[in-house]
């Protein structure tokens, strides 16, 4: 399984972003697929989760301002983020478990400043 994340970038705060993480490779099989993000100086964290069945839950940094979804013919998993804050200033990846052992995307960095 391979995973590719994009749409990371410098948007001010209070703007909006979409992250897309397409899934390839022996995909079909994925059941969740998340979010997390890495900030400077800080431990990796979650963000939000998707089930193949379009079950989602949020972090709570995250609730109310983040939406995710999933297209499962593409295998890809997204994420809209709204009302941005300098403190979601962070490396987003894409995780995907599958037989037993977590993938990662690359991670796209996302920068909230004026």
């Amino acid at each position: 399984v391979q995973l590719q994340a994009s749409g990371g970038g410098l948007v001010q705060p209070g703007g909006s972003l979409r992250l897309s993480c397409a899934a390839s490779g022996n995909a079909s099989y994925i059941d969740i697929m998340s979010w997390y993000r890495q900030a400077p100086g800080k431990q990796r964290e979650a963000v939000a989760s998707v089930t193949r069945a379009g079950g989602t839950g949020y972090a709570d940094h995250a609730r109310g301002r983040f939406i995710i979804s999933r297209d499962n013919a593409k295998n890809t998993v997204y994420l809209q983020m709204n009302s941005l804050k300098p403190e979601d200033t962070a490396v987003y990846y894409c995780k995907a478990p599958s037989s037993g052992y977590d993938y990662w995307g690359q991670g796209t960095l996302v920068t909230v400043s004026s």
